[in-house]
Order: structure tokens, then C-alpha cells, then sequence
């Protein structure tokens, strides 16, 4: 009896920073974002043979992604503060700063975990999940130029 593969949902496969194609080679080369070099990708996809940059530049997009998800973690941050600790906006109460400062440290220190979500996302929205992946070819990137690959 032929073995069932373990299919994964989308959202998962972005949070464990998996290729889109196979949804089951690592994106980076590094599994925590906290390690030296943690932000180098594969090339290829080590499962499927996905190629990772698509074309030359191709991730100048995700600073549009990593400053929505900062701004999505900036609101939870306050409403939960608000909800917590209850931020009031007057000459009296400086509660509000202390909110700046804790929204600070947190993007601070979820900025390597923001920048590989981001990249990932912006993967996933350019290849298509294909669950046939082994019968299929990859498709051949359009505007590759080899000799200008990594020259940013």
C-alpha cells in the first residue's frame, strides 16, 4: 500500500517556513531565526527543487509585508495593553510612553522572526502549492539573469 503523505495547511507551512511548492523543504538554511546568518535561504528547495529567488530583486517586496505585520503586532501590542493595563491619553498619565517603549523592545526583538514570516509570505504568494509536485516540472523562472544574481 502506497505511504500517505502528511499534508501540510498553508498557515503552517508559513509559520515553519516551508517552500509553497512542497510544503516540506525548509525555506533557510537556519531553523531559528536567532543564529548567525539566519536569514540565508537555500537556493533550491531541498525536497521539490524549487528555485527561491524567482528573479533578480525579487524580495524588495517583503518590506511592504514586514511593515504590515509590524503594524499588526503594534495593534495587538496596544490592545492588549489597553485591555491590560487600561492606556488613557491625558497631560496626567504617561502610561502611553511606557506602551512606546514595550512596542520598541518587541519589534526589536521579533525583527528576525518578522523579516524570514515576510519572505516567506512573499514566496508563497508567487508559487503555487502544487500537492503533485514530484509528477510536475518546476516552472522555468522568466527573468533570470545568472550573471546578476546577489548583485544588491
Amino acid at each position: 500500500m502506497p505511504e500517505k503523505k502528511k499534508r501540510r495547511f498553508y498557515l503552517t507551512s508559513v509559520l515553519s517556513n516551508r517552500c509553497p511548492r512542497c510544503r516540506e523543504g525548509k525555506v533557510f538554511d537556519k531553523d531559528s531565526a536567532y543564529q548567525k546568518n539566519s536569514s540565508h535561504m537555500h537556493k533550491h528547495c531541498p525536497v521539490c527543487g524549487q528555485p527561491t529567488e524567482i528573479e533578480v530583486g525579487f524580495y524588495y517586496g517583503t518590506g511592504y509585508v514586514s511593515y504590515a505585520l509590524s503594524i499588526a503586532v503594534l495593534t495587538a501590542s496596544f490592545v492588549a495593553w489597553k485591555v491590560l493595563i487600561g492606556v488613557t491619553f491625558s497631560i496626567d498619565d504617561n502610561r502611553i510612553f511606557y506602551w512606546m517603549g514595550f512596542a520598541f523592545l518587541l519589534l526589536f526583538i521579533l525583527q528576525p522572526v518578522l523579516m524570514r514570516l515576510s519572505r516567506v509570505l512573499w514566496l508563497s504568494w508567487f508559487v503555487k502549492y502544487d500537492p503533485e509536485w514530484e509528477k510536475h516540472p518546476i516552472a522555468k523562472p522568466e527573468r533570470i539573469v545568472p550573471e546578476q544574481m546577489n548583485n544588491w
